[in-house]
């Protein structure tokens, strides 16, 4: 205590022998509350019982203690005790109660806005709510607030070491987001009532009122503007004075007019005594993070956009019931952070701090981070409802831009493709650099879509695909630039492992690709899937130079034809098929060139598959021998299963070894080779075409059949002839074992339709087919008949797990 501070006390009367050793007593100054008397003889009574212990008591019963005096200049001591949270509304009478007798700020989220105090207190609150319409844009405002309070929210070792940052960028970023004409008009409007508010806030913590009136009283100067500017004029008077005090601790060493001024408010103890404070000012930095963490939160909810939700909305209307007791513990935290901080001034070396003001700004911190995690969940909320509507609204712009007539490609692909800050969007394939949509202005575009589970088969067959069409780039058929929209899950987090597999794909790709997968809005995605039935397996869309969609599955054609499709319309598909025949060229056509030779010399041409390795050694001996009997020259060749796993890939190696038969090394060609039957089917489909109507799908039906049983099958045909015998495994082992009964009739009607007539004589009516289709490719019929009784067959969803 200074030396005029000791005058001023024996001046009132205080017999000087007592007063200064209890006022030097640290429990007796942090209990202290400056009160004028209502009853001199409490006076008396406190002088008669000198305080040993610290004393607590409630506001209703006023005591003085020796050091106060009845006259009209009352001692000036700490009151943060009573400015934070040592007293509370009692909701009966409106008493006010210890607080070690209302635990309300450390109740969980559940009793965040219902405890009874906080009923009463909040109806106070909104008695003095009456705003006169004005709008107020506090951002700005906020930002400098928030500038100040981060600067001078106190590191001590920063402020001893004088540390300051005062890099030029930061405050040219700062002048950017201040010197606007309408935000210098608005601070100008708003200076008067900031600087009343912090005289108010001054006056009303040095002069010991309580906190919750002290709170009651600035709701009422606020009364006439919105929550969210209550919070932030608060926040700013609080700042003035905060920022006032630091910048006197920072500049104290290098600055003699900070030093003067220091001296008279005593902040050198402060600074030298450090350690004794580090726990009131780490607490203070705590509560002033969560005063601008919910304050932040306040003004975002005012500036939701009103055409994508009201005030009527559940989410919006929860938060707003909210947002007027966030305001209170908002501003009563200001409350008590400045009497924290007053209460330091005039204290000098002979305070003594102790850890129970720490201990109230952190439950009041603990309450305010609260609040504002309440707060936080239900803008979360709200922001899933705007992004709903934005994204619905975007979606119907994307239908309607496509019903639209355009000139080019450029609106269609820019509503595909969002570039960011005006970036580059694209990848090129070739030298991955970013390109610019523009690249593809009134191109063939064929959009890849695809989620991160794209296959290496599909990569591969694709890209041998595009480089050929790249050899000759002059042909109408190479006339078409491919993109890869990668399709993933927005609601799974974005990680490095995803990250690391989207750059692999990327990588591998000869062609475009989108530079990032968060560059397809989510109503981008919702079109593709809803509209393009995109689901699981890739997708091909062609879009014309005028950016139309002529097809909203190319694979197929791709998969069948390659760049012959080329310009991939459905004129086009139907085109190609009155061209075929069912024949060994459309069956291998693009896998082997070798089988074509074969083709072309006439010979016999037997492609068989399965998994059943001892039925395999049994065929394939039995037809070699047959063949030799019949002299004829006849090519095995293994086409394994569809989707071939470990079981296939043992095969081809028992087949090479014991040399079974020609065998496809790759994979990848008998993934080919199938894949190709099933974009067949669902071609043939797209058109209307039933195995009662067209004898190509009626062959296609019965190879999908072949694939789906447990057995093996063989298919045999001569060169480019039409005619063709096939068969499941037993019923063309039988009739090779049984050849000499039909061997006659090989010379005259040729080995195939003799073949083929026995094996009518071994056919029988009961049968079981089965047709597998990926649930992912396109769109089931409702009906599928048998390909070989014309019956409609029964349909069965089947879930498989292989890790054969």
């Amino acid at each position: 205590m200074s030396g005029g501070m000791k005058n001023a006390v024996t001046q009132q009367g205080v017999q000087p022998a007592v007063a200064p050793t209890l006022l030097r007593s640290p429990q007796t100054v942090q209990t202290v509350q400056t009160m004028p008397l209502q009853q001199p003889t409490l006076m008396n009574s406190t002088v008669q019982h000198p305080v040993q212990h610290p004393v607590q008591h409630p506001v209703q019963h006023p005591v003085q203690h020796v050091g106060q005096h009845s006259g009209q200049h009352p001692l000036p001591v700490t009151t943060a005790q009573q400015n934070t949270n040592s007293h509370l509304l009692n909701n009966r009478n409106n008493e006010l109660v210890p607080v070690q007798q209302n635990n309300s700020l450390l109740r969980g989220d559940r009793h965040l806005f219902s405890s009874s105090d906080d009923n009463v207190m909040m109806r106070q609150i909104q008695g003095t709510h009456a705003p006169d319409g004005r709008e107020v844009n506090v951002k700005p405002l906020l930002h400098i607030v928030e500038d100040i309070l981060h600067r001078a929210t106190p590191s001590l070792d920063g402020v001893l070491a004088n540390v300051h940052d005062t890099t030029q960028a930061h405050m040219d970023a700062l002048d950017d987001k201040t010197h606007h004409v309408d935000f210098i008009g608005m601070l100008e409007a708003l200076s008067y009532t900031i600087h009343k508010i912090s005289c108010e806030i001054s006056c009303k913590c040095s002069g010991g009122g309580d906190a919750h009136t002290t709170t009651l009283a600035l709701f009422n100067t606020l009364s006439s503007y919105s929550w969210d500017a209550k919070v932030v004029i608060a926040l700013a008077a609080f700042a003035v004075n905060y920022g006032e005090f630091w910048l006197v601790a920072q500049l104290y060493t290098t600055n003699n007019l900070a030093k003067s001024v220091a001296l008279l408010k005593q902040l050198p103890d402060i600074l030298e005594h450090s350690e004794m404070f580090r726990p009131r000012f780490e607490a203070l930095k705590h509560l002033i993070k969560a005063m601008l963490d919910v304050t932040n939160c306040i003004v975002e909810f005012k500036d939701l956009p009103a055409q994508y939700i009201t005030a009527d909305t559940p989410a919006m209307s929860m938060a707003l019931a909210h947002i007027p007791t966030a305001a209170y513990w908002t501003i009563r935290s200001v409350v008590a952070c400045s009497s924290q901080m007053i209460s330091l001034i005039g204290l000098g070396h002979e305070y003594i701090t102790s850890t129970t003001e720490a201990w109230e700004l952190s439950s009041l911190a603990h309450k305010v981070n609260n609040i504002h995690g309440h707060l936080t969940k239900q803008l979360s909320i709200c922001h899933q409802h705007i992004d709903g509507k934005r994204h619905i609204e975007a979606y119907q712009m994307l239908v309607r831009l496509f019903e639209t007539i355009h000139i080019d490609n450029m609106k269609i692909l820019r509503a595909l493709i969002y570039a960011h800050d005006d970036q580059p969007p694209l990848v090129e394939g070739s030298t991955k650099k970013r390109v610019h949509l523009d690249v593809l202005r009134r191109k063939n575009v064929l959009l890849l879509i695809s989620d991160l589970e794209i296959s290496q088969e599909e990569l591969s067959i694709l890209e041998q695909m595009y480089r050929e069409s790249r050899h000759q780039p002059t042909r109408s058929e190479s006339q078409y630039e491919v993109v890869w929209l990668p399709i993933v899950d927005r609601t799974l987090p974005w990680t490095e492992p995803k990250e690391k597999q989207f750059e692999n794909l990327q990588m591998l790709m000869p062609w475009y690709t989108v530079h990032h997968p968060s560059l397809l809005d989510p109503a981008v995605i919702k079109y593709i899937k809803e509209v393009w039935r995109f689901e699981k397996k890739p997708i091909l869309v062609v879009l014309d130079p005028q950016g139309r969609v002529v097809s909203p599955n190319a694979l197929h054609m791709m998969w069948i034809w390659g760049s012959l499709a080329f310009p991939f319309t459905s004129m086009r598909e139907e085109a190609l098929w009155k061209e075929e025949s069912w024949r060994l060229e459309l069956l291998v056509d693009g896998i082997d060139p070798l089988i074509l030779n074969w083709i072309s010399e006439g010979r016999f041409i037997c492609l068989y598959g399965g998994e059943d390795i001892e039925w395999i050694r049994k065929f394939t001996t039995k037809a070699r021998a047959v063949a030799q009997a019949a002299r004829i020259p006849l090519e095995l060749v293994y086409v394994g299963k569809s989707n071939p796993k470990e079981r296939v890939r043992k095969n081809i190696a028992t087949i090479t070894v014991e040399k079974l038969s020609h065998c496809w090394q790759d994979l990848t060609s008998i993934w080919f080779f199938w894949v190709r039957l099933e974009s067949m089917w669902y071609s043939k489909m797209q058109h209307g075409r039933t195995v009662e109507n067209d004898a190509i799908m009626q062959e296609i039906m019965t190879m999908l059949s072949f694939d789906g049983s447990d057995q093996g099958w063989a298919v045999i045909s001569r060169g480019s002839a039409l005619d063709m015998a096939k068969a499941k495994g037993e019923t063309i082992l039988t009739a090779f074992t049984e050849y000499d009964a039909w061997k006659e009739h090989v010379e005259p009607k040729g080995f195939v339709p003799a073949l083929n007539d026995h094996l009518h004589q071994l056919h029988t009516p009961h049968h079981c087919n089965r047709l597998i289709l990926p649930g992912t490719t396109g769109s089931i019929p409702e009906m599928v008949v048998c390909a070989e009784c014309g019956r409609p067959m029964e349909k069965y969803i089947m879930y498989r797990c292989c890790t054969d």
